[in-house]
């Protein structure tokens, strides 16, 4: 069949094969030409198939050697459907791996179920003994809590009181405003539930329980904090509601592994073009006008460049860990710099319909979102008879 991209608001219900394994290769590629990682050794991560999590697999695979457990829930081909791109991913991920002669095990299931955790458990044994990286990298919208089987939804939404602020239609360039209402107590308790801390530390306390977590491991949470524009719907809304549990709970993780000499961290990331982000209203005008500032000034980083620096700069550099007062690893740094926010600023106040393709990087964010599916690809054939129908092992 002759794949193209089938955009439905902010999810592309189509995805290339040939594109996707294209963009695994690209990162795997930009980690081999970086210094070699003092990194892990065995790697689990959750949530591996997409974005930050799919990134530092590759990183910690191609940049140390490590061998990787990767937990995912993606949907394979079914007739004229094709599989989602976090499969295509994982197969184009596992095949290179395996090539270049490194362990690559992959579960496809519910990372919030206890099933899931059990088979984790069981394969780390069976395969690698123990794990000295846990990587947690999940976005849902829902999650079915395993001992209340409470199913819970997770919401975008201010709290306190409506808001009101600049939005883009991707698809169109229109800039319009947009009026969010805020979340009601249940969506707030809902979104924590899905996007806090709670699934972590199950994993965290079953891993050490089963006695599957090396001397020293390390565990890494992603976040985010923002600027000020996007602050009402993100930081301090329902999202960032989350991020703070999630934020506490690294705080009693890193409490327990000190036993073992471990330690556990949130990492705030940059903005970039994710499906999760792309979801948020305000986020993606944001992100295009950030884009323009930081490739103008030669500090763009795409989520590669982002999570090898992460394990070479912050976890693995040798010492203590550089954090934040609260805590947190800032690898958002070049994001938040004084004179990219103060720029970004500037262009939000004036950006509007028809001045968006001059002040922003529109056509970066799109072109980066149909990236995410396989598509826009140089060397793809996009015309081409492509079978959908691609194997994952492991």
């Amino acid at each position: 069949m002759v794949i193209k991209p089938k955009v439905r608001g902010f999810i592309c219900t189509t995805a290339h094969p040939e594109g996707c394994a294209r963009h695994v290769d690209e990162q795997i590629r930009y980690v081999q030409s970086k210094p070699r990682l003092n990194g892990p050794k065995n790697a689990l991560i959750i949530g591996a198939s997409t974005g930050f999590g799919l990134s530092t697999r590759i990183a910690a695979a191609f940049g140390a050697g490590a061998r990787t457990l990767g937990i995912f829930f993606e949907r394979p081909a079914e007739g004229a459907r094709t599989a989602t791109a976090g499969w295509y991913n994982t197969a184009a991920f596992t095949r290179a791996a395996r090539q270049a002669g490194l362990y690559a095990g992959n579960i496809n299931g519910d990372a919030f179920s206890d099933a899931v955790k059990a088979q984790a458990i069981e394969t780390i044994r069976r395969d690698l003994g123990t794990v000295d990286l846990v990587v947690y990298s999940l976005a849902a919208p829902r999650r079915t809590d395993p001992r209340t089987g409470e199913v819970h939804a997770s919401v975008l939404k201010p709290i306190g009181r409506p808001y009101t602020g600049k939005t883009v239609d991707v698809a169109t360039g229109n800039v319009t405003e947009v009026t969010l209402e805020p979340a009601t107590e249940d969506e707030i308790r809902g979104t924590v539930a899905v996007m806090g801390g709670e699934d972590w530390r199950m994993w965290m306390d079953a891993l050490r329980e089963a006695g599957v977590l090396a001397e020293g491991a390390v565990t890494v949470a992603y976040s985010y904090v923002g600027p000020a524009m996007t602050r009402p719907i993100y930081r301090d809304g329902t999202i960032g509601r989350a991020k703070d549990d999630l934020e506490r709970t690294a705080r009693e993780i890193d409490g327990a592994l000190r036993a073992i000499g471990g330690r556990a961290f949130v990492s705030v990331n940059k903005a970039l073009v994710t499906q999760a982000s792309s979801a948020i209203p305000v986020v993606p005008l944001y992100i295009s006008l950030l884009f323009k500032v930081m490739k103008e000034k030669g500090v763009h980083e795409g989520t590669i460049e982002q999570m090898y620096r992460l394990l070479a700069e912050r976890l693995y550099a040798g010492g203590e860990v550089p954090v934040d007062e609260l805590g947190r690893i800032r690898i958002d740094d070049l994001e938040m710099r004084e004179d990219v926010q103060r720029e970004v600023e500037a262009l939000w106040q004036q950006v509007n319909t028809d001045n968006l393709p001059r002040l922003s990087d529109i056509e970066g964010y799109r072109a980066d979102f149909l990236r995410l599916f396989g598509f826009g690809f140089e060397g793809v054939d996009y015309e081409a008879d492509t079978d959908p129908n691609v194997p994952l092992e492991g």
